[in-house]
């Protein structure tokens, strides 16, 4: 019997170690593809031994970067999940974003895990296997950084578009839309700010942050047995914010100044 593999693309960082960490519970081999090739074989031994971790340096925007990936993990065992968590943000206002910046946050907010995906379809169709989009509380309302935000949108229209037409196959699609998360990013931002976290916590009603580790428990539950009868659907794992999103966007817009 194949082992079953699960692929973390955007793995080396604080989000996607944690995922892969969790993941290693319920399948025997887990792939961290990330652009940053050395990054990801660090988080990999960190993780554990190479027969569990395996790192493969993939740029998710190239259709043949993702190809060869995804030949690498089905060469590992059976693909069984596959997450798609690599994605960055870049703009604050619609005024700031150029064209350049609308492409780059399209690109590997929404078509990487197009990409990704389709370089997966048959493998999932044989394991009857799992996809979960790491989307944004971004795509759910306007709390700015558009280009990020429009395209974590249009991956949670992807996750259902996935769910529906790939159900009949046994393939279940869902998202998770993370608030923020105190990963090394949001910890440089403190150190320029000590009160960033607290400014920050106003808006959760659980008055914390989400952690990775928060993150990577939803993602296993949703590609786990626990969730076979779900798909198609979005999981905030928001500390709460979006439960009262429409004051926190109205105050958004109202703070903008151009």
């Amino acid at each position: 019997m194949k082992k079953s593999v699960a692929i973390v693309t955007g793995a080396a960082g604080d989000i996607g170690r944690a995922i892969a960490g969790r993941l290693a519970d319920d399948h025997e081999v887990v792939v961290l593809a990330d652009i940053d090739g050395d990054a990801a074989e660090k988080v990999a031994r960190d993780l554990g031994t190479q027969e569990r971790f395996a790192a493969i340096t993939c740029d998710v925007t190239d259709a043949a970067s993702v190809a060869s990936m995804a030949a690498a993990a089905g060469s590992l065992g059976a693909v069984r999940t596959l997450v798609n968590n690599a994605g960055a943000a870049r703009a604050v206002s619609l005024h700031d974003t150029t064209p350049e910046i609308w492409r780059m946050d399209n690109a590997l907010n929404l078509e990487a895990a197009f990409l990704c995906f389709r370089a997966v379809e048959d493998m999932l169709k044989e394991s009857r296997g799992s996809v979960v989009n790491i989307a944004s509380v971004n795509g759910m309302n306007v709390f700015g950084h558009p280009a990020y935000s429009a395209a974590k949108a249009g991956l949670l229209h992807l996750t259902r578009l996935i769910a529906v037409e790939y159900g009949k196959f046994g393939i279940r699609a869902n998202a998770v839309a993370p608030g923020t998360v105190r990963t090394q990013a949001w910890e440089a931002r403190a150190a320029a700010n000590p009160q960033v976290f607290e400014e920050a916590k106003r808006w959760y009603p659980l008055q914390r942050i989400v952690n990775p580790e928060d993150v990577a428990n939803a993602v296993q539950f949703l590609a786990g047995p626990q969730a076979s009868a779900i798909s198609g659907v979005c999981l905030p794992v928001d500390c709460g914010l979006t439960a009262g999103q429409a004051e926190l966007a109205r105050t958004f817009s109202q703070s903008i100044h151009y």
